[in-house]
């Protein structure tokens, strides 16, 4: 069986790519903002050992088990989402649910894998930022 390659419709495509560009953003992009010292929270929604072994600078880790104390989150500035890999849905699962609690989210794409094959720095856990303690 061949795939046969149509035609996208323009319309469509320009809403798909807004919807895109407005809800997610890259690891470089993301490194950008950080280091601009932009207004935004990153939030981390691995499980709490895989944010120990290292994660983003400056992320607050919010694992599934705690989602519902939405600790951390702020409905002032984006929160910017992100969990394993690409494959990983827990990020857009949780970005779904914040959202419709009325805090404004964006996810990295292609989670923490994604930010480390860009040799991007991270950093290990300070246990005040667990659960968005101390910040």
């Amino acid at each position: 069986m061949t795939t046969k390659l149509r035609i996208p419709d323009p319309v469509k495509a320009r809403e798909f790519f807004e919807n895109k560009v407005t809800f997610t953003t890259g690891p470089v992009e993301l490194d950008r903002m950080l280091k601009a010292h932009e207004d935004i929270n990153v939030i981390d929604v691995r499980a709490e050992e895989d944010y120990r072994k290292g994660h983003i600078p400056g992320a607050i880790n919010l694992p599934h088990e705690k989602w519902d104390a939405l600790e951390g989150l702020s409905k002032d500035k984006p929160n910017v989402l992100y969990c394993y890999s690409m494959v990983c849905h827990l990020a857009a699962t949780a970005a779904y649910l914040f959202a419709s609690k009325g805090y404004p989210v964006m996810e990295l794409d292609g989670g923490f894998d994604e930010w480390k094959e860009h040799d991007l720095e991270t950093e290990r856990t300070v246990t005040n930022r667990l659960f968005g303690l101390g910040r």
